[in-house]
């Protein structure tokens, strides 16, 4: 498993149609490639690839709520757009609108080759409500009384080629059933032994597979979400969570591959330890929108091998984009966190370009926007910088950001933490705040000079500072609201300058 991995993720229904308007796979030019292996991406998930229901779009896809959202992020959208959501999977074909099966294993070959591993969805806990699968394999679909469809017509629906049956449609407890789905039974085996072979098909398209909201799936939310309806006297008790049998089976013969988890309600060291290489950290997300420096710290002093296999990010195709929910500056601070700690690092597609539309996922066209220049200039660097091997092979440490005088308070606002690697040491700083903010930084450095230099690789700028007080007072910062450093230097003090 690579240190510290940089993944993009891009919605290919939409993406797809920069290459003209019926391009499929096989039409992306290599050198798209050649260019996001520059800029560090190690994984590329590709959401949206599958063959999705259509028979259900007039009937689920023209809410109010998401029509408001299509007036949102395409003014000029028409009926032919909406084209269902990529999470109502009809079957694990590649979309003929895509191309062909053929066509994937070409694609994984070519990034496979140019060093970039490919990711693909699998989507556990439902098919799509009118899917082939529901049609031929009815058997492995959580089916209830007649009594209890009555009572909740919103929950459970029936369908024409199976009189009699009143099956329900996928849920998060917390939240109504989504009515483009049709929700897996995981009491009962069967289900449970499609649903792996489902993923053995899928791992020989690819290197990985990002799961969505895999804690739906787990024994006690599976039993308890579905409580009252769900008949778990049928089918023996599971004891073995489904994720230890299914992700032990494909490793067995493919070590490597890649299993990603979307996980909320801080189940991700349960998702670790069932063998997911990551998971999801919605709670720094969190942290980062509350604007809480404090928070973000105690959030980074976890396990450090956990932290290693979290996913990183400020957006993606869940949550609005990053410059609408934090603003421009605040984002670019967000984004150095994010891609300067122990972590898989995500970027949506257009982040780069600091597009502030999110695109509803039933949609499958986006406006035209302009790049923000600001935002294109920070991306450039950021990658560059953390596309150094410190931050793949170094030792990561939390430091302490302390007072810079007696009655300062906002080194609370301040985060640092320091990347070595041999003699080389990359020191990061931010103030997560909206005002002026200042501390002071002690950490050990072996310099045999009465001066050392600081290579500030965000601000383009060189500080000279005197080893003496920066090893009895600490390294004085002072940073406008949401500004950051980036110092590289050598401890045998022969210059920072030298890394790029």
């Amino acid at each position: 498993m690579l240190n510290n991995p940089k993944l993009y993720e891009i919605n290919i229904r939409v993406w797809i149609k920069r290459f003209g308007p019926t391009a499929k796979i096989s039409d992306i030019p290599k050198d798209y490639w050649l260019r996001l292996k520059g800029k560090g991406i190690d994984f590329v998930r590709l959401m949206g690839i599958w063959k999705t229901c259509r028979a259900n779009i007039d009937s689920t896809c023209f809410t109010p709520e998401l029509v408001k959202q299509y007036n949102a992020a395409l003014k000029d959208w028409t009926k032919n757009d909406v084209i269902g959501s990529p999470h109502a999977i009809d079957e694990y074909r590649v979309n003929p609108d895509l191309g062909t099966e053929e066509d994937v294993i070409q694609l994984k070959k070519i990034l496979n080759e140019i060093g970039i591993a490919l990711i693909l969805d699998f989507v556990p806990n439902h098919f799509g409500s009118t899917s082939e699968i529901l049609k031929n394999h009815p058997e492995i679909f959580l089916t209830v009384s007649e009594e209890i469809y009555r009572a909740e017509p919103h929950t459970y629906f029936t369908v024409p080629e199976h009189p009699g049956l009143y099956f329900a449609h996928g849920r998060d407890p917390f939240f109504p059933a989504w009515s483009d789905t049709a929700q897996v039974n995981y009491f009962n085996p069967s289900a449970r032994d499609f649903m792996a072979g489902t993923l053995q098909r899928i791992s020989n398209f690819c290197d990985g597979v990002r799961c969505s909201m895999a804690m739906l799936i787990l024994n006690n939310i599976f039993g308890n979400t579905w409580r009252g309806a769900a008949d778990p006297d049928k089918y023996p008790e599971n004891s073995e969570e489904f994720w230890t049998m299914a992700i032990k089976d494909i490793k067995m013969f493919n070590p490597g591959f890649l299993f990603v988890a979307e996980t909320y309600w801080n189940l991700e060291k349960t998702m670790q330890s069932l063998g997911f290489d990551y998971t999801s950290d919605k709670v720094l997300y969190d942290k980062l929108k509350n604007n809480s420096a404090s928070e973000i710290k105690g959030h980074l002093t976890a396990d450090l091998t956990m932290q290693q296999k979290s996913v990183r990010f400020i957006e993606k195709s869940e949550e609005e984009r990053a410059i609408k929910t934090f603003g421009h500056d605040k984002s670019m601070a967000a984004a150095v966190i994010t891609s300067t700690i122990p972590g898989l690092m995500l970027y949506q597609d257009g982040q780069w370009e600091g597009k502030n539309n999110k695109i509803p996922l039933q949609l499958g066209r986006e406006g035209k926007s302009q790049p923000h220049p600001k935002i294109v200039k920070f991306y450039e660097k950021l990658l560059k910088i953390t596309g150094d091997r410190v931050f793949k092979d170094g030792i990561w440490n939390l430091l302490a950001c302390n007072k810079a005088w007696d009655d300062n308070n906002t080194n609370v606002n301040m985060l640092a933490w320091r990347w070595k690697l041999g003699i080389r040491n990359t020191i990061v700083v931010v103030n997560y705040s909206d005002i002026n903010s200042q501390c002071r930084l002690k950490f050990d450095v072996n310099i045999g000079d009465d001066r050392i230099l600081l290579n500030d690789l965000m601000g383009d700028k060189i500080y000279v500072r005197a080893i003496d007080e920066f090893l009895e007072k600490g390294l004085f910062i002072d940073l406008p609201s949401y500004q950051s450093h980036v110092f590289v230097f050598d401890e045998d003090n022969e210059g920072g300058g030298s890394y790029f």
